[in-house]
């Protein structure tokens, strides 16, 4: 803000950029604070999916992604589901 005021007082367009670019920022800080420092909210509580875990309503793996087509291929690996297991 300084060196806009400083040295581009007349410039309007950078001082634009400058403010929205600060707005955003205060708009994504409160976000964060809202989802305990999250970027992304949970889509559902904790306890529900530990339930439905637990219960085999859920799965729980760890997603894979292919990372030279990653918009076009992916998968969850199941927790407890290894290439020996027949199950």
């Amino acid at each position: 803000q300084n060196y806009l005021d400083n040295f581009w007082p007349d410039l309007k367009a950078a001082h634009e950029l400058f403010d929205s670019i600060v707005q955003a920022r205060h708009e994504r800080e409160s976000e964060s604070q809202e989802n305990h420092g999250k970027e992304y909210p949970e889509h559902l509580p904790l306890e529900v999916l530990e339930a439905g875990i637990k219960s085999g309503r859920y799965l729980q793996g760890a997603l894979n992604v292919n990372k030279h087509r990653a918009q076009l291929e992916a998968f969850v690996r199941l927790q407890g589901f290894g290439s020996k297991d027949t199950g």
